[in-house]
């Protein structure tokens, strides 16, 4: 290190002769002296190597209770956080009894509301409000204890009376409820104060489904007159139980509603939701939510298509949740609209005419399987081995050829005397719907059908459905995770509010649909439900398309998202209290 043996001598203060011991030098000289001396001794690279060996003995010694620190504790979900969403819609009606065909109201309702049961990520049914509850053996009286430290977002008690006036109010026609047709033929009563009974006159196999149930507070509605229920102003500033509560809404220059604010209620009884703030934005289409998400305007979009993710940025932002949902899209007929459906050939010829399977792989990308059955798979485990009317275009020409129609014009549009073949195919203004709807016109006018398409905004089409005034309607239909087709598909729903969008009426199946609900035992039930599907697929009354996947487009901030199946979108957020954003370390 030292290049001269001068310079040590000078350096420690010894004698000539090297007899001066080193203490006594440094008494002498002083040692801050002696350091101060020492860059001028060292050369430039030892100066870097002695201070880097300074740095790494600091940086150890300021890591060390740190390193301590991380190796004894773990993070844990802690409270803050704030969550943006985009949906595409518009709240109407944030009221359980009038939620039903709305997703935007639906995801409000989940949030605010609460009812006796929910669905746990794993599609179960779990209790909710209720903490327990009893079945008599013979299946009619379902007994329910409601948790004692339930409250209201204005913090009043929630007590039996409200369980009994939300189900009497579903239950009165003067509230126009769609819910009405789920609780017909249930007495419900106040055993105690937490306590409440449900009498059913026959025994109803999936009634614990209609248990997740939004309750609505009695001190809230009791004063509200039917005439005036879906006006008040509570549908749009909610009152409800669940685990986050209205705080706000802001609207645009045209009075339509854009965002919700909402805050985690800190008093809900299950537990304190961890993320602080959960705000709900609307927008018109797919696209311009998109380009929101893009240009950092929302975290999360609460469904994404699967051919409109190619146009989503900072897809390392998000996790796309691939869920189960028991929904299903078809072409339903109506033969009171367009007598050409009642002919069972033309319906065969549309089914045989029908590319399932360039539908799943142009519409969706591949991300959803094709559908034959009323019942499809993944929900009941119901033999599949029925009839397909797989794509054969040829069988299609074939059925319409010997049924009369013939004489193609230059488009090749078949005709039976003076009458075309021709129909009108209604559905959503949705951009995925309305292409598939043209794609099935293009598969239909090789038959030789002619299609006309009718793109339908959503209070339009509502009022086409509760009307039943289209002849065919490309729509969706959702069914629980224990499914009950009766409103679907039993002649007793042909009219709204029932659900049997095809008009379809058949004593066998009725019968089948009938007994199935009063059949507890769930293989049993199964057998009724294959018997039914088999009639259903063997009349055609519909053209069954295919079930997606559902797409959840969420923040990769957000922890502890669980859901694998849903029974319908609004159920992502099922468990959404046990989600967090912050952490805090704690000792394991």
């Amino acid at each position: 290190m030292f290049k001269d043996p001068n310079q040590i001598e000078d350096f420690f203060g010894l004698s000539q002769n090297g007899k001066q011991p080193l203490k006594d030098s440094v008494k002498k000289n002083g040692l801050a002296t002696k350091i101060r001396l020492l860059p001028k001794i060292l050369s430039k690279k030892e100066r870097y190597l002695i201070l880097a060996f300074t740095l790494i003995i600091l940086g150890s010694i300021i890591a060390l209770p740190f390193t301590i620190y991380y190796h004894y504790t773990t993070a844990a979900p802690d409270y803050g956080g704030r969550l943006t969403e985009g949906i595409v819609g518009e709240p109407h009606s944030i009221n359980p009894l009038l939620s039903q065909i709305n997703d935007a109201d639906r995801d409000l309702v989940s949030l605010i509301y609460s009812g006796l049961l929910q669905y746990n990520p794993e599609g179960k049914l779990v209790p909710d409000l209720a903490k327990s509850y009893d079945i008599s053996s013979d299946g009619l009286t379902y007994t329910f204890s409601l948790n004692e430290n339930a409250k209201w977002h204005d913090l009043k008690p929630i007590t039996a009376d409200d369980v009994v006036f939300t189900i009497r109010t579903a239950q009165n026609p003067d509230y126009g409820s769609l819910q009405r047709i789920n609780w017909q033929g249930v007495d419900v009563e106040k055993v105690n104060d937490h306590t409440v009974s449900f009498k059913l006159k026959n025994k109803y196999a999936q009634f614990l489904n209609n248990l997740t149930l939004g309750i609505l507070p009695q001190h809230i509605w009791e004063q509200v007159k039917p005439i005036n229920f879906s006006l008040s102003e509570y549908n749009v500033k909610p009152i409800g139980s669940g685990p986050y509560m209205f705080r706000k809404y802001k609207k645009d220059a045209l009075g339509r509603i854009r965002s919700y604010e909402l805050a985690s209620f800190k008093e809900f009884y299950n537990s304190r939701p961890y993320i602080n703030e959960i705000e709900i934005k609307f927008y018109d289409s797919e696209d311009e939510m998109i380009s929101e998400y893009n240009h950092n305007a929302i975290q999360g979009m609460a469904y994404v298509s699967p051919r409109n993710l190619t146009k989503v940025k900072f897809k390392q932002r998000l996790n796309i949740h691939e869920m189960k949902l028991p929904r299903y899209f078809g072409v339903f007929f109506n033969d009171n609209q367009n007598k050409l459906l009642a002919d069972k050939n033309i319906r065969l010829a549309m089914n045989y005419a029908t590319n399932k399977e360039e539908l799943v792989s142009k519409i969706l990308n591949g991300k959803g399987s094709e559908v034959y059955s009323p019942l499809i798979e993944g929900v009941l485990d119901i033999p599949r081995d029925v009839k397909k009317y797989s794509f054969n275009l040829d069988q299609a020409k074939t059925i319409l050829t010997n049924s009369g129609w013939g004489n193609p014009d230059e488009k090749g549009i078949l005709s039976k005397g003076n009458q075309k073949l021709a129909i009108k195919v209604t559905t959503s203004t949705w951009p995925e719907l309305t292409e598939v709807a043209h794609l099935i016109k293009e598969q239909w006018a090789k038959a030789g059908i002619d299609i006309t398409v009718e793109s339908l905004p959503t209070s339009q089409l509502q009022a086409s459905i509760k009307e039943r005034s289209y002849q065919a309607l490309l729509f969706g239909e959702i069914l629980n995770i224990d499914p009950d087709p009766f409103s679907l598909w039993h002649s007793s729903q042909k009219k709204d509010p029932g659900l049997n969008l095809s008009i379809y009426e058949n004593k066998t199946a009725d019968k089948l649909l009938e007994e199935a609900r009063q059949t507890i035992n769930p293989l049993e039930r199964i057998k009724k439900y294959d018997d039914f599907q088999k009639i259903a697929i063997e009349d055609a009354p519909a053209v069954f398309l295919y079930t997606p996947v559902y797409l959840y487009a969420q923040s990769r901030d957000v922890n502890n998202f669980k859901n694998t199946i849903i029974s319908m979108p609004s159920d992502r957020f099922s468990d959404v209290e046990h989600w967090y954003i912050e952490t805090e370390r704690v000792f394991d």
